[in-house]
């Protein structure tokens, strides 16, 4: 009998124990993505995530606690991400006349994401909690959704906001039977699950090629012949590689999860679809 997540150790790059049946390398799965309780049902993502917003939230306050004309290194990294999440992001997508109130928005996500995947490259964490697609799907469905929906509806009415997005204008109506379900299907199931599924899915497979390269690696070492030791340097190598790779990719996750989000709302507050 397999045992329950309740009694798997917990993994990480520095510390899994690789599991071998008759000198055979058995590469890592799923499962090594579920964890035991740390305490009452309390596991490592749930703290991770609590983690990054205590992070955003100190990180803003003190780059902000005594702002300079001529900023500080500290001041300017908090003012570089402020500009591309309003200026690059927020005012490209939604408009410079209605941008405004969804800055904090914008800024919010970026961050938080930026924060959760770095995680999965950080010494002794090595793990990004956006691999898990419920924290991506909370952040998609109960924040991004209802904003660009409720942001739709209120400038527009809940009448027109949804002819805006069933109905795109200067279709025959015969073709309304086919568009108007393919449409509905689009804005109100397709486009957060996707926006959740992208970052979730490159997470997930990067700490997954990251755990095979590095046990790989350590089988290769320590269980293979001695004409094959050496092979495990250069899986290692690919350790290396896959880091770098990883660390461009999660800084553009964040800023496409911020993007998506910013252009569904500048889509909702358009007056044509």
């Amino acid at each position: 009998m397999s045992a329950g997540p309740e009694n798997r150790k917990e993994p990480s790059l520095g510390a899994l124990v690789l599991a071998t049946e008759g000198g055979e390398f058995s590469p890592p799965g799923v499962e090594e993505f579920f964890f035991p309780p740390i305490v009452d049902g309390i596991t490592k993502p749930m703290v991770l995530a609590v983690l990054a917003l205590l992070i955003c939230v100190s990180f803003y306050l003190l780059a902000t606690r005594n702002l300079k004309v001529v900023p500080s290194k500290f001041q300017f990294a908090a003012e570089s991400i402020y500009d591309l999440c309003r200026n690059t992001i927020a005012r490209d997508q939604i408009g410079s006349a209605e941008f405004r109130p969804f800055v904090p928005l914008i800024l919010a996500l970026f961050s938080f994401i930026l924060v959760n995947n770095i995680f999965g490259i950080f010494p002794v964490i090595y793990f990004p909690t956006l691999s898990h697609i419920g924290y991506a799907l909370a952040m998609s469905v109960l924040v991004v959704y209802p904003v660009y929906h409720i942001a739709g509806m209120r400038k527009h009415g809940v009448g027109r906001y949804l002819r805006n997005q069933l109905f795109p204008p200067g279709v025959p109506k015969a073709v309304y039977i086919l568009l108007t379900p393919i449409e509905f299907f689009t804005k109100f199931v397709a486009n957060p699950l996707t926006l959740a599924i992208r970052v979730f899915a490159a997470m997930l497979a990067g700490h997954l090629l990251l755990l095979v390269f590095t046990l790989g690696g350590e089988y290769l070492l320590t269980e293979a012949s001695l004409a094959l030791k050496p092979v495990s340097i250069i899986s290692w190598a690919f350790v290396i590689v896959i880091t770098f790779l990883e660390a461009l990719v999660l800084v553009i996750q964040a800023y496409v999860f911020a993007v998506l989000s910013a252009s569904y709302i500048g889509a909702a507050l358009a007056e044509e679809h």
